[in-house]
């Protein structure tokens, strides 16, 4: 699964430099969860550490990108391979 970072997003900037596969950014109004760089740390971490640092508990799982723990760890390794 990937997450999402809802419309509650108050632009703290603590999740971007938190995501070990770069998958947050600023985007036009709220920050932004790529889903195909996100892993929800699985392969770098026990807990997503978005969420760990969220201060309005704004992140929550993508309805819209649904994976199992072995699709975020084959997720991880392909990243790994191409270079994080």
């Amino acid at each position: 699964m990937a997450l999402l970072i809802t419309d509650e997003c108050i632009n703290c900037d603590v999740c971007e430099p938190e995501c070990p596969n770069a998958a947050i950014y600023q985007g036009d109004d709220i920050y932004v969860i790529l889903p195909e760089k996100c892993t929800e740390c699985v392969g770098h971490y026990e807990e997503p550490q978005c969420i760990e640092v969220c201060p309005v508990d704004c992140i929550i799982v993508d309805p819209d990108h649904t994976e199992n723990h072995d699709q975020l760890t084959a997720k991880y390794e392909k990243l790994m391979r191409e270079g994080g």
